[in-house]
């Protein structure tokens, strides 16, 4: 490629070259494609970040499954920018996957979060980013662009690029996955065995969400309501062998754990930009059966809505949008909205602290669409009465609702919010059992969530 001009001629290599490639004459850059014997439906192809032909395994393996690989001599500029038209002028995929090795990961950060409309998937082997890498991200999390970070333990950038890398994209719902190798540092890089990385190129190929001009995205049950995709996942590390290193790696992420779509609604009629939220499981269980829930949800690290996803249950999270906070008639038009469109009419309630008590209002306010309570540590107040909700639980008990509270039994709003209101249920002739795990407090008392699902399983009505 002409430096000045960006024009790409023909150039005969090196014999001395083999597989390597030296640089061109000056203002000249080298330019290399390898073409598969024979290529993938839609034309995907791979683009290096940098340093040609190091630890090239993983091209080999995607070169059998029919992808191009291509690669241009130079820091992520103009001329990448000239070299990715030419490519797909010349009918290469309009969306790349990228690999990026140490100061390889600078260039497809840098290029990727500029483009993000154009990239497919990226994974990077050690990587270093800049600071315009750290601010795309965003965007990328936006286009729906997973990530793979391959390092090495005692890799010199692992701290201060990938871990933060995972950090953030986590938060914004992006997908990416990472395997930390147990011992290695900057180098070896890669895999001795590519055929795990290239399987999850080939998998993410393309697989971005389908935006419209606004960027946002369709929920299929609910065409007409505008949404922002993201991604909802166990946070879990999980300790994999890796037999050619003879070494094990921490795994963590969508490629090692089930991945659910997260879909958050952004309306006109709610104020900022905490709508309503909606888990999507993998695979719906009969009826369409949901988890009304109060509280925000998080980035994957509640057992209990994994869980329940897990047996095809949809949570459904209410928007908090304005000064009073929870709104009932916000509720209420996610109900009726939810219903309309074939979700079970009767949900189960879930909150958590204050959660509990605002999932308690709406249900003792329409005990007839409720199915049953789980709350977590509640605190029997609402902000929408100033009534004790635990005085106010006849039209509960005459509905036949059953309750389930998990509480540690230091929590401080247990013995108001819990042992009383149980004897009060009780002797209104309701149902009410109580899960107490003894010295806990008021945090992370949910370890084990198989009695909470097995609760909520048997206690649903469709």
């Amino acid at each position: 490629m002409d430096e000045l001009t960006l024009e790409v001629t023909p150039y005969k290599r090196p014999e001395d070259e083999k597989f390597g490639a030296k640089p061109a004459e000056r203002g000249r850059l080298r330019c290399v494609v390898v073409a598969p014997k024979h290529a993938a439906r839609g034309n995907p192809w791979s683009w290096r970040g940098y340093y040609w032909d190091h630890e090239p395994q993983t091209e080999i393996e995607l070169l059998k499954r029919g992808f191009h690989i291509a690669w241009i001599m130079d820091d992520a500029d103009r001329h990448w920018d000239a070299w990715y038209a030419w490519l797909i002028n010349r009918g290469l995929n309009s969306k790349p996957a990228f690999i990026g090795m140490s100061r390889g990961g600078i260039n497809e950060f840098v290029w990727g979060t500029m483009h993000p409309d154009r990239v497919a998937c990226m994974y990077a082997d050690n990587p270093a980013l800049r600071p315009e890498g750290f601010a795309g991200l965003t965007a990328l999390a936006r286009h729906d662009v997973p990530l793979l970070h391959v390092v090495g333990s005692y890799d010199f950038l692992l701290q201060k690029y990938t871990l933060p890398v995972e950090d953030i994209y986590h938060r914004l719902g992006g997908r990416i996955s990472l395997m930390i190798k147990e011992g290695p540092p900057h180098h070896p890089h890669s895999l001795r065995d590519p055929r795990l990385i290239a399987g999850w190129m080939e998998a993410n190929y393309n697989s971005g969400v389908d935006l419209d001009d606004s960027l946002y995205a369709k929920f299929p049950l609910l065409p007409a309501t505008k949404f922002i995709k993201s991604y909802y996942y166990n946070y879990a590390n999980k300790y994999i062998a890796i037999m050619p290193e003879s070494t094990y790696a921490t795994c963590r992420g969508p490629l090692f754990t089930d991945c659910y779509t997260r879909y958050d609604s952004y309306s006109p009629n709610w104020l900022g930009l905490t709508g309503m939220t909606i888990l999507v499981p993998k695979q719906p269980a009969p009826g369409n059966p949901w988890v009304f829930k109060a509280d925000r949800i998080g980035s994957g690290t509640e057992p209990v809505d994994l869980a329940l996803l897990a047996k095809g249950y949809y949570i459904v999270a209410t928007p908090v949008t304005e000064q009073p906070g929870p709104i009932a008639k916000q509720w209420d038009d996610i109900y009726l909205l939810l219903t309309s469109h074939g979700f079970s009419r009767k949900p189960v309630m879930e909150g958590r602290g204050a959660g509990g008590g605002e999932a308690y209002f709406w249900a003792i306010n329409n005990p007839e669409k409720v199915s049953a309570i789980y709350a977590e540590n509640p605190v029997l107040k609402s902000v929408q009465t100033r009534t004790s909700l635990a005085d106010t639980l006849s039209p509960l008990a005459n509905a036949h609702i059953p309750i389930l509270h998990l509480c540690g039994s230091e929590d401080p709003w247990f013995p108001a919010s819990t042992d009383q209101a149980q004897k009060k249920y009780k002797k209104l002739g309701g149902n009410m059992s109580v899960i107490l795990k003894k010295g806990a407090g008021h945090f992370d008392v949910a370890d084990d969530p198989t009695p909470i699902v097995t609760f909520i399983l048997n206690n649903s009505q469709h």
